[in-house]
């Protein structure tokens, strides 16, 4: 029951590296977000601990008790509880607390089909199609939750993690072949949307920035027309934002800051983008934060945090070979999934390879229940570790 020491070497180096970038953003402004990212870190490790120091069996035996209470709190962003911000409801504000419970139905989801893969058996197609749907269903409930509030950003990660929880538990690739290709329908016909929005713009002869809420209003697909936005800025900048001041501002400052970085960078703290508001402190902390650190400490500096994620996400798969059943093994390599999805969506959106969804970076970015949920994670990865010989 020793500890495995790998991976929490590498969330300390993670932490330390958020908070002295938040500190840098928001030096200029006298920001205190640095000081509550501690207080968060502090609440999250001694969450860490304790999972850590619980048989993970627990969370197989409550599965659906877990699944349940973030359902529940899901729901509660549709009451008087919810708060609105940025034209969604995505927090909830519990006294003087508040909370994502996005980001907590990604562990409760998680858990929830890892224990319905783990007490299934998997065989032909056929032999296994009540096993998937099961699974499906248990992920697609929390994704259309979350598509409500709206956020569609944070319901991406729930598909990688179905689909590589089904891949682990070797479901026929004939499910997988008919996946993609209905994928790439869905691809097609969000494009498309996305086209006929912008033909509707230039027909009317409307600003995208100034007419949201209008195509959404004839289109068939439940797509708001800051998502369309997102999409044409992404593939086709210069059609929704010529001069670069509305949608793709953030994008273009981001570039901006990662290229003015260089090689090493131009030091901690000599940043301009985030310290003189070019890239918005209201992004520069959390979404856009590789982008602070990618200035001030260039493309050496970038790499370094890479890699400390690449040993923090081997390390996990490593424990996930090492545990004792099929639960711990789902529950490891899910848990990678989550952090391999976030690093790469929010690298890739900082570099312009993948498009703004407001994904966070683990252990780095500002935000406490995002901070929160990442050390419940890592402290399950701790716990099938320390408990990978009980049987």
């Amino acid at each position: 029951m020793g500890w495995d020491y790998i991976s929490p070497l590498c969330i300390i180096i993670l932490i330390a590296i958020g908070v002295v970038s938040i500190y840098a953003a928001q030096h200029y402004y006298d920001g205190q977000q640095w000081k509550m990212q501690l207080g968060w870190t502090g609440i999250g490790a001694l969450l860490y601990v304790t999972i850590a120091s619980i048989d993970y069996k627990f969370f197989l035996k409550n599965a659906h008790w877990i699944y349940l209470g973030c359902l529940i709190m899901l729901l509660l962003l549709f009451t008087p509880l919810g708060l609105r911000r940025f034209g969604a409801v995505r927090w909830l504000k519990l006294g003087g607390i508040v909370i994502q419970p996005s980001e907590i139905a990604k562990l409760g989801t998680l858990i929830m089909g890892a224990s319905v893969l783990a007490r299934s058996k998997i065989g032909t197609l056929s032999d296994s199609v009540w096993t998937i749907a099961y699974t499906l269903i248990t992920f697609a409930i929390p994704i259309l939750l979350i598509i409500l509030q709206p956020d569609l950003g944070s319901s991406f990660p729930f598909l990688p993690i179905a689909f590589v929880l089904l891949y682990v538990s070797e479901v026929p690739g004939k499910f997988f072949v008919s996946i993609l290709s209905l994928g790439l329908i869905v691809a097609g016909i969000v494009a498309w949307d996305a086209y006929a929005y912008h033909l509707y713009l230039d027909k009317h002869q409307l600003n995208p920035q100034t007419s949201i809420g209008q195509f959404e209003k004839i289109s068939l697909l439940p797509l708001k027309d800051y998502q369309r936005n997102r999409i044409i800025s992404f593939v086709a900048p210069d059609i929704v934002d010529p001069k670069g001041v509305g949608i793709s501002w953030n994008l273009r400052q981001s570039l901006i800051a990662v290229g003015s970085g260089g090689l090493m960078g131009k030091g901690q703290g000599k940043g301009t983008q985030a310290r003189l508001g070019y890239l918005p402190q209201s992004v520069a902390t959390n979404d856009f934060i590789f982008s602070v650190i990618a200035e001030e400490h260039g493309f050496m500096g970038g790499m370094l945090v890479l890699l400390v994620y690449a040993i923090l996400m081997a390390n996990s798969l490593r424990i996930a070979c090492m545990a004792r059943d099929r639960f711990g093994l789902l529950l490891a390599v899910g848990i990678s999934i989550i952090f391999l999805v976030h690093v790469c969506v929010n690298m890739g959106m900082t570099l312009g390879i993948m498009p703004i969804t407001g994904i966070p970076l683990p252990f780095i970015s500002y935000g406490g229940s995002f901070m929160v949920i990442c050390c419940l994670l890592q402290g399950m990865i701790q716990s099938i570790y320390r408990f990978r010989n009980e049987y």
